[in-house]
């Protein structure tokens, strides 16, 4: 795909956009994040094609943060380059600072200092003028949000960022973000990325009902929970997962033979959906739409087709949702790394 031309077609109605909340900015209904499988010192072409497939298939938003690799910064200095393929006014492009991206007491959290220093690093890696979404990827407890907020602004004032938004808040914390906002006429909060799955319901518990009362938009990240709700684990644990090793990003205790059994009774009932178990978990957290969109990963461009076309079947019955909470409810899973609540 090095002479890549986007598809002519790519906005056939394949792809539905919904509304940031309240707000103008429409976002696909499935987001490509590069948090895995765009690292490295250089672009690759599969990382060339996922992207570009995915911009075919109607996917205009790009999610990164600064720590994104390996190693940190990578993803965003990969992302710059296959990006200048596409359209940049056809494309949201996001970013985010709150986790460590370099050594000292400036190099992560919420302080003034770090998000601006950041920001700039971001757009310098990306070779962009500006970003979308700018976030503040994490609360900060040692940091005035008054501070964390006031620097959201002063990146969508000086022309850096678009927009505002914030990742892995608890609803308290996005209700006194939004009227921080409100308060003092700085850029509003129009987007809140939370970890949202089957498997990791927390935001259901009070965030939900209040970024639908604030006019906040939802958008899903883990909604696979790191590959759990896939076809990967139905059989056996491939050797090359990210669960061969539980030190990762999946645990052991999150590999229990109740836990396996319900992805195959979920797996079940994808079936009878005429969907694959990823699709329909897909489907699940884009089922309230309240969720503007669902944040997925690839390693493949087939992946991306066959997870975004969970997007034809976004809607379940009563006994479908009555199940699928049945199953969910028969399982303990360890609270997430996360949960906000």
């Amino acid at each position: 795909m090095s002479n890549y031309s986007p598809d002519k077609d790519r906005y056939d109605g394949r792809m539905p956009y919904r509304k940031c909340g309240q707000w103008g900015l429409k976002l696909p209904s499935i987001t490509l994040g590069f948090w895995h499988n765009f690292g490295g010192p250089q672009v690759t072409s599969l990382q060339k094609e996922i992207v570009y497939t995915a911009f075919d298939r109607g996917i205009t938003h790009f999610d990164l943060a600064n720590n994104y690799g390996p190693p940190y910064g990578a993803a965003e200095k990969n992302a710059g380059v296959i990006l200048k393929a596409l359209p940049r006014h056809e494309i949201v492009v996001s970013s985010k600072a709150g986790y460590d991206m370099w050594p000292g007491p400036y190099g992560e959290w919420g302080s003034r200092k770090y998000l601006i220093n950041s920001l700039d690093q971001s757009l310098n890696r990306l070779d962009m003028d500006y970003v979308d979404i700018f976030y503040s990827h994490r609360f900060d407890p040692e940091t005035p949000m008054e501070e964390t907020l006031s620097a959201l602004n002063s990146a969508v004032a000086q022309g850096k960022a678009l927009y505002a938004g914030i990742s892995s808040y608890n609803s308290d914390q996005t209700i006194q973000a939004s009227n921080i906002c409100k308060e003092n006429g700085w850029a509003p909060i129009i987007i809140h990325q939370p970890n949202y799955s089957m498997f990791n319901r927390w935001i259901e518990k009070s965030l939900l009902e209040s970024v639908g009362n604030l006019g906040i938009g939802v958008i899903a990240f883990c909604p696979l929970y790191q590959g759990l709700l896939t076809n990967k684990y139905l059989n056996e644990i491939p050797a090359s997962s990210r669960a061969a090793n539980t030190s990762g990003l999946i645990r052991e205790s999150e590999l229990s033979e109740p836990i396996l059994n319900c992805i195959q009774s979920l797996n079940k009932l994808a079936i009878d959906r005429g969907q694959s178990l990823a699709q329909m978990a897909l489907s699940w957290v884009l089922r309230d739409r309240r969720v503007t969109s669902a944040l997925i990963g690839a390693s493949s461009p087939e992946q991306v087709i066959e997870n975004s076309k969970c997007v034809e079947n976004s809607i379940f019955s009563d006994d479908e949702e009555r199940a699928i909470d049945d199953l969910l409810s028969q399982i303990n899973l360890p609270k997430s790394l996360w949960a906000g609540e």
